[in-house]
């Protein structure tokens, strides 16, 4: 996989903002313009920096994209994890879940998008992440799954195949709506009722 570098002569914490920088300028480039119309001189523009700068971050366009789509999807995994009670009902926790990650997709609906449909395409570093965010959705949701609440309610252990069919699903429906130019928060009550009768338990006793 593309590994993000930085060179000896940065201090710690200036490479670090440069980083940022270049990750948020790519960010941008994304929301105006797509990926793929964006070219390193956008990103080095909309960071103000220089060309040396950026090659000092990124070995190239496509590990800067790698290093964006990381940081968002580890993010995006935080903003859900933290918004579950493990104290509450099963219904309640899903519920919970689903709208944390929905609206971190609104917030970033391009991003969204750009992820779900540039990064199949791309190359071996990019598939490796595909294949790591994807691992680490599922233990996210594993890991949800696996309170005392919805063990009790039958929902959990949650099989991975399962925890795959629920991303995929979830994904496709908050491409396929920005795509079509709807909002993200309009599919809210859908996506948590479709999740809540996918994840409906399984056992009839625990019905």
């Amino acid at each position: 996989m593309t590994t993000v570098t930085t060179t000896s002569t940065v201090p710690d914490d200036a490479g670090s903002g440069f980083r940022r920088r270049l990750l948020d300028a790519l960010a941008t480039c994304i929301a105006r313009d797509g990926y793929r119309a964006t070219t390193v001189a956008d990103i080095v523009r909309g960071a103000r920096t220089s060309r040396r700068t950026f090659y000092e971050h990124f070995s190239d366009k496509e590990a800067c994209y790698v290093a964006l789509l990381s940081d968002a999807n580890s993010e995006m995994i935080r903003q859900i994890s933290s918004a579950v009670n493990p104290d509450a009902g099963w219904q309640t926790q899903i519920r919970q879940a689903v709208s944390a990650w929905i609206a971190a997709a609104e917030s970033a609906p391009a991003l969204t998008v750009s992820w779900i449909r540039d990064l199949p395409s791309l190359g071996s570093a990019a598939r490796e992440l595909q294949r790591e965010m994807t691992d680490a959705f599922v233990t996210m949701i594993q890991r949800l799954c696996d309170t005392e609440e919805l063990r009790a309610a039958g929902v959990g252990p949650l099989p991975r195949p399962l925890a795959i069919l629920l991303i995929g699903g979830l994904r496709e429906l908050l491409a396929s709506t920005v795509e079509d130019g709807g909002d993200i928060g309009e599919v809210h009550d859908l996506a948590v009722q479709a999740s809540i009768a996918l994840l409906e338990p399984r056992s009839t006793a625990a019905r």
